[in-house]
């Protein structure tokens, strides 16, 4: 990497966590070929980010292979158009680029850190939009990351922890797309062969399939040349199918999977919240008194703090584009297991039917309003949120408006949302341990 690039990449990085975003005006639009677009110009930092997310994460696996989502996204970085890995990580090295990719249950995602300046930005947009249309598939290259694959489920099956959240998805959401696990499993990984790679690529990694969001020191004319040549060679293709709707549970139930471990590891839940749920703010703001505020939670007080039975108990929604999972969380002696969850019952049974007091609420509104400004304090940050709004369908005053919400959230509202929706004699359990 040439010496005065080198310098310029510290610089910013020195002076990007005082970054701060002041409204954003959100532009959006559609490349020709259908691609969702989002963009904020932002002239602070000599410097863009890109985040390019594709409808193809694991939740698009049902009729595949098992994990074909995952490794198709990671095989994005080993070869494109004649050029291997160690070209590829060398060619964005040389313009200060950083080029990183990841899969989930909803998504996948590209994301790319370049310098603004031309004689930067064009050759890393370029070998970007060429790891999109051209990605080599390389049979040498499938089995490394095959192996690599397969070593993970293998850690993996050692920890209890990831052994319970596996199991906690399976059973939560047994018969939908979302009981499909990012990393797969063992059958489905050595199933697979390049031609599957190429034809779920081919389905999935298509321009109207696409949301691309830019952030950075490039005007809107900039960001729609670019926005152009990243999805130019793509087929316009078409969107995914919308997710089936998550069937609710109709009683509660617990598995024990026996562990060589002194302490067990807990889940229990229940579907929860979509992106775009019109219940999202009071049951945010309501989790926190409930598990969400780390040591000032209900659920910590009473589990860690009056009775020593856990270290740390937590519980949250994870909100997704059909109900993704409300869960709680814990660790425990294997002795303690029905102490601990009984105490665990009660708390959530005496939340849903109280809500929060008036002073517990303003706690959270305090909390969650402060902590706010350092969720968007970066612009890489910034691009997260706009391939979220992009591609959730979220309004563009999102951000703009995200801490009026929670300051109007109430306690009747609260009340009411956990009413509705959180019931804990339906919940799952799944508990990994000892005996």
């Amino acid at each position: 990497m040439p010496q005065g690039i080198k310098s310029l990449i510290v610089l910013c990085l020195l002076a990007a966590a005082g970054v701060a975003q002041a409204g954003l005006p959100i532009e959006q639009w559609e490349t020709k070929k259908g691609a969702q677009v989002l963009f904020v110009e932002s002239r602070g930092l000599p410097m863009v980010q890109f985040q390019l997310v594709f409808d193809a994460g694991s939740a698009r696996d049902v009729g595949r292979q098992a994990g074909i989502a995952k490794l198709t996204n990671q095989m994005l970085k080993q070869g494109a158009g004649g050029l291997d890995a160690d070209d590829i990580a060398t060619r964005f090295g040389d313009v200060g680029a950083q080029f990183s990719v990841d899969s989930q249950r909803d998504m996948a995602t590209l994301s790319l850190r370049s310098l603004s300046d031309t004689s930067a930005l064009d050759p890393a947009v370029d070998l970007l939009a060429k790891i999109l249309a051209s990605p080599s598939f390389s049979e040498k290259s499938l089995q490394r990351e095959r192996v690599r694959a397969l070593t993970r489920l293998e850690l993996e099956r050692q920890s209890p922890s990831e052994i319970a959240q596996r199991r906690f998805y399976e059973r939560l959401f047994a018969g939908h797309p979302y009981q499909q696990y990012p990393s797969g499993d063992a059958r489905g990984l050595k199933a697979i062969g390049r031609k599957d790679l190429v034809d779920y690529h081919r389905q999935y990694y298509v321009a109207a399939n696409a949301v691309i969001a830019i952030i950075g020191d490039i005007s809107q004319r900039q960001a729609k040349d670019i926005a152009e040549r990243l999805v130019g060679g793509l087929p316009k293709g078409q969107a995914a199918p919308p997710i089936p709707p998550v069937p609710m549970r109709k009683s509660a139930s617990r598995e024990y999977i026996a562990f060589p471990s002194k302490q067990s590891h807990i889940f229990m839940g229940q579907p929860g919240i979509k992106r775009k749920d019109p219940d999202y703010f009071p049951l945010y703001v309501g989790n926190y008194t409930l598990g969400g505020g780390g040591l000032v939670s209900r659920l910590s007080e009473e589990v860690r703090e009056k009775k020593g039975l856990a270290y740390s108990v937590y519980s949250y929604f994870l909100p997704m584009r059909a109900l993704g999972p409300f869960t709680v969380g814990l660790q425990t002696k294997n002795s303690q297991i029905d102490k601990a969850l009984a105490i665990v019952n009660r708390v959530i049974k005496e939340f849903v039917e109280t809500g929060p007091s008036a002073e517990e609420l303003d706690a959270a509104k305090k909390n969650l309003s402060g902590g706010f400004p350092l969720r968007i304090d970066s612009n890489q940050k910034i691009a997260e949120y706009l391939a979220l709004i992009g591609f959730y369908g979220l309004p563009l005053s999102y951000l703009d408006d995200f801490v009026a919400k929670v300051e109007a959230v109430t306690v009747e509202q609260v009340r009411d949302a956990y009413r509705r929706r959180v019931h804990p004699e339906r919940m799952l359990t799944v508990i990994v341990g000892g005996k």
